[in-house]
């Protein structure tokens, strides 16, 4: 079924899966990858529950991009945000199982697509907006930069208090300039142990670092590693 245009002010998210790029040299590995986060994104989204705020998206290679469809009185509620950030935690949770990482920012503002059909056997989409652009701009470039596994909503432009505080319990308070929802955990209370754990696996690459260039330095690369 082919996707609805659309036009006006709603939460945007850019999703993608983590190290794509090294995972191409494995074919069989990235091909799975792909099947995994299309199947995965087709099914969560094919079967929403009706009544509620509805998620609309496209993927394309290696990306996703999720919306809210609704009346812009709505689109920008908390719990409109809330339904996007539900699709985006079964999405993280499902890739998870089969190994596979993501990130995923979210932007609110002015959103557009359009499906152009050329002539048979080429399609052509045109999306664009400042939410669209934020969310891209966000994962690809923002800082910090986003690491994998992680979810954030940029608080640029976010209506009433979503800038801050408010809406769902594991959106943790405004930090620099995002909010980051911990889709991981079920308990907010665990945020705090879980960043400390994750942090911790960068500074235990960045000692392997260390120590694989002490050992190289010191001539010590043979032997039994």
């Amino acid at each position: 079924m082919p996707l609805n245009d659309y036009d006006g002010t709603t939460f945007v998210s850019f999703t993608d899966i983590s190290g794509f790029k090294e995972m191409m040299q494995d074919r069989k590995k990235a091909g799975l990858a792909l099947d995994g986060f299309y199947q995965a994104g087709y099914d969560i989204l094919r079967n929403q529950t009706p009544n509620t705020h509805r998620v609309d998206g496209l993927f394309v290679s290696d990306c996703g991009v999720l919306f809210i469809r609704e009346e812009e009185t709505e689109a920008g509620s908390p719990d409109a945000l809330n339904a996007l950030l539900r699709v985006i935690e079964d999405l993280s949770r499902r890739l998870l199982r089969v190994h596979v990482m993501l990130t995923s920012s979210v932007a609110y503002g002015q959103f557009s697509y359009h499906q152009r059909l050329e002539f048979p056997g080429i399609e052509k989409n045109r999306f664009f907006g400042y939410a669209y652009l934020d969310a891209y701009l966000d994962n690809s470039s923002g800082h910090p930069k986003i690491q994998p596994g992680q979810c954030r909503v940029v608080c640029r432009g976010l209506p009433g208090q979503l800038a801050v505080s408010g809406g769902e319990s594991r959106l943790a308070q405004k930090r620099g300039e995002h909010r980051y929802f911990y889709w991981m955990l079920s308990d907010p209370a665990e945020i705090p142990a879980f960043d400390q754990r994750y942090g911790n696996t960068y500074l235990l690459k960045y000692k392997g670092m260390l120590d694989a260039l002490r050992d190289a330095a010191a001539g010590n690369l043979g032997g039994d590693a």
